[in-house]
């Protein structure tokens, strides 16, 4: 019997992992039919050579043609909804994938993408401003506005965010009129933050790095909220701009009339690695592979104009 050569050998270990991953989101489909095209979508994607959508699948495994309009028809279906697809992914993630775990807590990596668009009238488009810092991007642009959550996998060698969830997050006010939907639309940042609280019911306590665009009060007020709210508390770690400030905590109120002070001393961030310089500790980290020596300072101060709300500051000198 002539051997099998190496490059069409099958590793069977690895379809039974396949197959038991996308068995478990049979309970999002109410038709046998349609779950079926669903395990051949996402092979097909998997596999596919190209990007040109539904063409790529029918070629890559080989499909008959006339396959392709009913493969269509799925996307619209009613065998099936989005949410509860998002919600058995973000299962089958918990359940199968080597998660990052820091004091007990999953760790969440939250973004928004600007995606230019030619089409001008189409759904979801509309003029934004680029905050990047690239000169040889435009300021604006015309296109659909993405906000993604996703969770951090891997090994301590390697650690990679895995998608969990993405959506159209700004220009959508006109599509929730055309179903005269009740839904409206928050900002970008506010939705970031509700997205993060749906991961956390399914992972528990969690992690959310974000950069530093979505240090903002409405930010802080609905994770203030969410936390109220919820079983699972969500912390966020994200970083200042240079140029920000914060407040001591206000002393104690003097006897007389008048209400209590909400803060005490104005401090500029920046000015704390000179003015405190004496206070820094040091510590060994690993950054990007190589172990270096840092120090580091450690503030509660109130931030946020009318806020004031306690945030931990971590001022870090390195390289």
């Amino acid at each position: 019997m002539d051997s099998v050569p190496d490059f069409v050998t099958i590793d069977q270990s690895m379809l039974k992992y396949m197959n038991e991953v996308l068995c478990a989101f049979r309970v999002c489909f109410t038709r046998t039919t349609a779950f079926r095209w669903f395990m051949i979508i996402v092979v097909g994607l998997m596999v596919r050579s190209d990007h040109l959508g539904v063409t790529s699948i029918v070629r890559d495994l080989v499909l008959d043609p006339r396959h392709y309009e009913s493969m269509i028809h799925f996307f619209r279906s009613s065998a099936w909804s989005l949410d509860s697809l998002r919600l058995a992914w973000q299962e089958a993630v918990r359940r199968f994938a080597p998660l990052l775990y820091v004091r007990g807590r999953v760790v969440l990596v939250g973004d928004g993408v600007k995606q230019a668009q030619e089409g001008r009238h189409m759904p979801g488009v509309k003029k934004l401003h680029q905050e990047s810092e690239n000169v040889s991007k435009g300021e604006y642009i015309f296109g659909h506005l993405f906000g993604a959550i996703g969770i951090l996998a891997g090994t301590p060698q390697k650690w990679f965010c895995l998608p969990l969830f993405m959506n159209l997050q700004d220009g959508v006010k006109a599509i929730f009129g055309w179903a005269d939907s009740e839904e409206r639309q928050v900002s970008h940042v506010v939705q970031m933050i509700e997205q993060a609280f749906v991961t956390v019911r399914t992972f528990g306590g969690a992690l959310l790095l974000l950069d530093r665009y979505f240090l903002s009060i409405p930010a802080l007020q609905r994770l203030a909220e969410g936390n109220r709210a919820g079983d699972a508390r969500l912390h966020i770690v994200t970083k200042a701009k240079i140029n920000a400030v914060a407040y001591e905590r206000p002393e104690p109120k003097k006897p007389g009339r008048g209400r209590p002070p909400k803060k005490g001393k104005m401090l500029k961030l920046a000015e704390l690695f000179q003015t405190r310089t004496a206070d820094f500790q040091t510590a060994a980290v690993t950054i990007y592979g190589k172990e270096e020596t840092v120090s580091f300072l450690c503030l509660d101060l109130l931030w946020g104009q009318g806020l004031y709300q306690e945030l931990r500051f971590v001022l870090v000198r390195h390289g």
